[in-house]
């Protein structure tokens, strides 16, 4: 598991990133969670975005980006409303919050 393990400095970077990119909620979720995280493991976030902030695929690269670089991790980024309904409650109710608005 990731989530435990983050530095407070990699926090004030995420938290910081996502003042920039206007984001309302970043959530951790997938194995970085569970017992079954390892060395090769990506990270799993699930992103929310204010109403206001332009958001496409250029912003989600470079974000995604970014956040590989805090983590020094793959980080595969998903917007909270491009989540597939056969998976979306199971993400929902198991992912943990890393920074709200």
């Amino acid at each position: 598991m990731i989530d435990k393990d983050l530095t407070q400095d990699a926090l004030r970077a995420i938290r910081d990133l996502c003042h920039r990119y206007q984001v309302r909620e970043l959530s951790i979720f997938g194995s970085a969670i569970r017992d079954d995280f390892g060395t090769t493991s990506d990270i799993d976030l699930l992103v929310e975005f204010e109403p206001e902030a332009q958001t496409g695929f250029v912003t989600l690269s470079k974000m995604q980006r970014e956040l590989s670089t805090i983590l020094q991790r793959p980080v595969d980024l998903v917007p909270k409303r491009g989540l597939k309904p056969r998976i979306r409650e199971a993400v929902l109710s198991s992912a943990r919050v890393l920074y709200a608005a």
